[in-house]
């Protein structure tokens, strides 16, 4: 369905030795120690002496999944030839087993490392038109040192494969890829960078990072990218906080499209243009208001982007408000939101189209809709989102959310160069035509079933818009789909 404005499908992958080996290896190690050093009040804790402490890391989650006319079945008329089947229904699944390390070196340094893998696997067919596949990759694996230096100053260095999140996830936060030849698409296990170097000083409430990384990507479509840049943070006590994040791609071969002039005919493609983008991104939250404005929240991100060398500029942010109804029942919480990503003006020689990096898809961070995530990347789109969150029980939470999504700029890439394809007066165009893409609706259910043990539940659907209607030349239908998964987490 390469025509489709989904993803492009890629090749398997297999398995490869080295990683089940060191699956083999965790497994065992978390066994053998387990049935000698584990601790009555942490089972998980198999040492605990002379300053050493060795802990067992467990996470394995069951997802079952059902789509109904996947991408709105554009494929049906953009790839007829494609035999994409937009109705079906997959199990995934996967493992994470670790075990992790703390050393006493001194009252003012601890050494400290971990060693985790994912295993991971789809039983069906996915909604990239791929399964029956997984594979085993190395996860987190660093070693790591963290101390005091006198004068409120503290610092925390860190050499290594490990998760690394700034700000409010907008640009650097997910450093794994999921999906495709390594299965479970919908759960996502892989969070760490595969290369990482962080070093952080801290003093009082501001905190400042540096760091290298290296994402860990799907091997059949690895864009060899490299990072490097610093996040200053302050935390207010209160719960406020104000940050600033820069990032700089010291390499890479991912490629930009660029929208034709006028918007007429197929974008052209310029391969490595990714390297020499550099990103600076502001992002703050509001501490707790007296008087009138009590239990209410706002938040605030904005990202410019350049890269000289292309001729890129372009600009992204995010604002919302929220209001907890602290003394009604089930204490409702309702955030109202907007955020937008700039795309490529088809009437400008100057690129203007965002790239946003390694951002966290979750609907509670930064997805555009929840349906139309898998579609829509933060490129050329904009959305109003609502979200209404109601706690019935301490265990049990409900999440209303709503997005009517919209595209930026016309006859202009949304996502790379999908939906290319010949109007009706026989012109090549790529992008929408009208810029109202979908409104999306999710209802989520989420139970602590006890402190290991996490239920949610979910059903979602997507209308789409006008911009949508007109790939086709017709009225699309609506996507709709659910899922129910189960988390276990030691």
């Amino acid at each position: 369905m390469k025509d489709c404005l989904a993803a492009p499908v890629l090749p398997r992958y297999r398995t490869d030795s080295a990683s089940r080996f060191l699956v083999t290896f965790a497994v065992s190690a978390l066994v053998t120690a387990g049935s000698t050093q584990a601790q009555e009040r942490d089972p998980m804790l198999f040492y605990d002496s002379n300053g050493l402490k060795i802990r067992g890391h467990l996470q394995f989650g069951l997802n079952a999944v059902a789509e109904r006319n996947l991408f709105w079945d554009l494929a049906a008329s953009t790839a007829p030839g494609s035999g994409f089947d937009a109705d079906t229904n997959w199990l995934e699944g996967y493992m994470k087993p670790g075990v992790s390390f703390e050393y006493q070196l001194d009252a003012s340094a601890v050494l400290y490392g971990k060693l985790s893998a994912v295993s991971s696997y789809t039983w069906g067919t996915d909604a990239f038109d791929t399964g029956d596949n997984g594979e085993t990759t190395l996860e987190e694996a660093y070693l790591a040192i963290r101390g005091q230096l006198g004068a409120g100053l503290s610092y925390d260095l860190s050499v290594g494969p490990r998760e690394l999140s700034l700000g409010t996830g907008m640009l650097v936060s997910n450093g794994a890829t999921s999906g495709f030849e390594r299965g479970a698409l919908k759960f996502g296990p892989r969070k760490a960078w595969e290369k990482a170097a962080i070093a952080k000083l801290s003093y009082g409430n501001l905190t400042g990072t540096a760091f290298y990384l290296d994402p860990n990507e799907l091997p059949s479509k690895d864009g060899k990218n490299e990072l490097a840049g610093v996040d200053l943070r302050y935390d207010d006590p209160a719960g406020g906080y104000l940050g600033a994040t820069f990032v700089s791609v010291l390499n890479s071969e991912t490629p930009y499209p660029q929208a034709a002039p006028g918007g007429v005919g197929a974008p052209s493609v310029t391969p490595g243009a990714r390297e020499d983008t550099k990103t600076i991104g502001l992002y703050a939250k509001t501490n707790p208001f007296e008087g009138g404005l009590q239990n209410w929240t706002f938040t605030g991100d904005f990202a410019y982007q350049w890269n000289d060398r292309i001729d890129l500029e372009a600009w992204a942010g995010r604002v919302t408000a929220g209001y907890t109804f602290a003394n009604v029942p089930w204490t409702p919480n309702v955030t109202l939101g907007y955020q937008s990503f700039s795309g490529d003006d088809p009437d400008t020689t100057k690129l203007e189209r965002f790239d946003p990096l390694y951002y966290q898809g979750s609907p509670s961070a930064w997805a555009t809709g929840s349906k139309s995530a898998s579609t829509f990347i933060n490129s050329n789109v904009n959305a109003l989102t609502l979200a209404v969150r109601l706690q019935p029980t301490r265990q049990d939470t409900v999440t209303l959310r709503y997005a009517h999504i919209r595209a930026n700029e016309l006859n202009s890439p949304v996502q790379f160069g999908q939906a290319t394809r010949v109007d009706i007066n026989g012109n090549v165009v790529s992008g929408v035509t009208d810029s109202h893409l979908a409104d999306d609706v999710f209802l989520e259910y989420s139970r602590i079933i006890n402190r290991n043990t996490f239920l949610t539940a979910g059903v979602s659907v997507s209308f789409p818009g006008a911009g949508i209607d007109n790939v086709i030349n017709g009225s699309a239908d609506p996507w709709t789909g659910g899922f129910v998964n189960v988390v276990i987490n030691f």
